[in-house]
């Protein structure tokens, strides 16, 4: 009898994950592609080459100089990604290759729902090169669509630019018909990049008051350079072309080589970048930000072989609750900074931030065909749009 339960068992539990992998299969790997690819080719090239010339080793000044190449040359770009997809395309997309090779951008990843009910999703990650800089792109989208909700997560890296970004959506859908749908939920973001908070701005910004009530710089601009190992001298000199003798800031760096013969020679040639230094060390040292807000959208799709149209928008609401990262760094508080540091009688700004798009095409007769195409998105300071329009003509 023993043996017999447990012959009944393992009966019962192999045809219970025979279960399990058949509905594995039909709802999350059937018709999804995996893929490998990647692609090379010619880095940039300067149309004119940059030269420079030098003193020879046996010569003065004055000698036949050595003519140098200093021309930027760049080895070949490259990129070589990984991924798993299963997207459905809306009829008017046109499958361009026989295959996939991570390029490709559907405009269901845009769109608030898809032209299918179910599962999708992208996984996708690279690596590229372009002019020498090695970098790394990711995007990982997963959403269901049903016939009253829609949950999507995405994840997506753009290494070239900077941008990371994350976020999750809840949402509920309420069909009109058969072509238009309204949808409202809430979305959860988070970001990197602490737009609207400019470090170096702030710190030349600090003041003192002194007992008079006379406001004076606390940190002058020529003193960041001390901050990067940088020192200046009040130093009299002779001017070669001229002969005249001057006095002036000699500015000199940490191995004590002059890098500037004046104040404003230093601030012209050097102090930019070290502002950009400045910020960049003051951005890193902050953690990501997550806020919560209300989004809605809505989605038109009418789809015929000679006329279609797809339009669809998104609205995040201006009512964003930040829940992770320090909030006086966020974008709520853009414009709470100024003389003295953090005004914290503000309490922050609310803002809009939206995306729409728009398909269109029309073929007239067999031969004549127009299109237009446009898809706009601002999301903080950050705004992105493409467009495309035109005509077909094909002879026959």
């Amino acid at each position: 009898m023993k043996k017999l339960l447990l012959v009944l068992c393992l009966l019962i539990s192999f045809n219970s994950n025979a279960q399990f992998l058949k509905e594995l299969y039909k709802d999350f790997l059937k018709y999804g592609t995996f893929y490998v690819a990647g692609d090379a080719s010619n880095a940039y090239e300067q149309t004119y080459k940059d030269y420079f010339v030098e003193r020879p080793e046996d010569g003065d000044l004055y000698s036949i100089p050595r003519v140098i190449d200093v021309t930027n040359y760049y080895p070949m770009d490259y990129r070589v990604g990984v991924g798993f997809r299963k997207l459905a395309r809306f009829g008017y997309e046109v499958k361009g290759k026989n295959y996939y090779d991570g390029t490709e951008n559907n405009k269901s990843l845009s769109a608030p729902t898809s032209s299918v009910k179910g599962l999708e999703y992208l996984f996708h990650y690279e690596k590229e090169r372009e002019r020498g800089e090695e970098f790394f792109n990711s995007r990982f989208f997963i959403r269901h669509v049903g016939k009253y909700h829609i949950v999507k997560l995405e994840q997506r890296e753009q290494g070239n630019v900077g941008f990371k970004y994350q976020s999750a959506e809840l949402r509920g859908r309420l069909p009109i018909g058969k072509k238009f749908s309204l949808s409202a939920g809430a979305i959860y973001r988070t970001y990197q990049t602490p737009y609207g908070y400019n470090p170096i701005e702030l710190w030349l910004n600090e003041i003192e008051v002194d007992d008079f009530g006379n406001e004076y710089p606390k940190n002058p601009w020529y003193t960041l350079g001390y901050v990067y190992g940088y020192t200046d001298n009040f130093t009299k000199y002779t001017d070669i072309s001229t002969g005249e003798e001057r006095y002036d800031w000699i500015w000199k760096d940490a191995n004590d080589q002059i890098v500037a013969w004046s104040d404003l020679d230093f601030r012209n040639t050097i102090f930019g970048d070290l502002m950009n230094l400045y910020n960049k060390e003051q951005w890193d040292l902050l953690d990501a930000f997550g806020e919560i807000a209300p989004v809605v959208g809505f989605d038109f799709y009418h789809y015929r072989s000679n006329f279609w149209l797809h339009a669809y928008g998104n609205y995040i609401l201006p009512y964003h609750e930040y829940i992770q990262g320090n909030e006086d760094f966020s974008y709520a508080h853009r414009n709470s900074w100024g003389k003295g540091g953090h005004n914290n009688l503000l309490e922050g700004e609310q803002w809009d931030d939206y995306q729409a798009g728009l398909i269109f095409g029309w073929k007239l007769s067999k031969t004549i065909g127009i299109f237009a195409e446009g898809e706009y998105t601002k999301f903080w300071d950050t705004e992105i749009y493409n467009s495309s329009v035109g005509i077909n003509f094909t002879f026959r």
